[in-house]
């Protein structure tokens, strides 16, 4: 996986979470920055902790299914962009309560981090340097997260489908791409 491949990686992943900090964003009256800051971190560790946890367990099997890995890669992530997909064209919403509370934001944090880990282990089967993955993951997040805030305290709600749906069109894209390469079908 590129470093380019790696970053949008990285923003697709953190679609949940910037949509969700934009909600943060939008149901809290003037947020204070730390506010931000504070999702940021806790959906920024989290997006960077699950690939890692996801890597550790794909390690585990990884003599097992090297054969199939891009079938692996493939599926996962057009499952979770087509999660991501339906989830932005069905409309709902998330983080819906104005509160930056300590206990809400882990759950939202870990809500949103689920996709990462699945991702993190395709990347046992990859070509990935994990601890540069999980550092771009973990600071593109913490961005957008931080910006997500501000974002929707200050323009409105407007952006939180289709943010979501480039998220999920973007895991897909990549997927297919994987297996593609795989197959000897194309090469990039």
């Amino acid at each position: 996986m590129s470093f380019f491949e790696l970053i949008l990686t990285g923003a697709a992943l953190s679609m949940d979470a910037f949509a969700v900090s934009v909600c943060k964003g939008l149901s809290a009256r003037n947020p204070r920055a730390w506010d931000s800051v504070k999702t940021g971190l806790f959906f920024g560790g989290f997006q960077a902790l699950m690939p890692l946890l996801g890597w550790l367990l794909g390690k585990q099997f990884e003599s097992c299914i090297t054969r199939i890995d891009h079938w692996i890669a493939f599926i996962l992530l057009a499952f979770i962009g087509g999660k991501m997909i339906w989830e932005a064209l069905r409309g709902g919403e998330e983080g819906d309560s104005g509160s930056f509370a300590l206990r809400e934001l882990l759950l939202l944090a870990i809500a949103t981090s689920i996709d990462a880990l699945a991702v993190g282990i395709t990347f046992a089967f990859l070509q990935v340097n994990i601890w540069l993955s999980i550092l771009v993951i973990g600071v593109i997040t913490f961005a957008l997260s931080v910006g997500g805030v501000w974002l929707g305290s200050r323009v409105g709600g407007k952006f939180h489908e289709k943010a979501e749906l480039a998220g999920g069109a973007v895991l897909v894209l990549i997927g297919l791409k994987i297996l593609l390469e795989h197959l000897g079908i194309v090469h990039f």
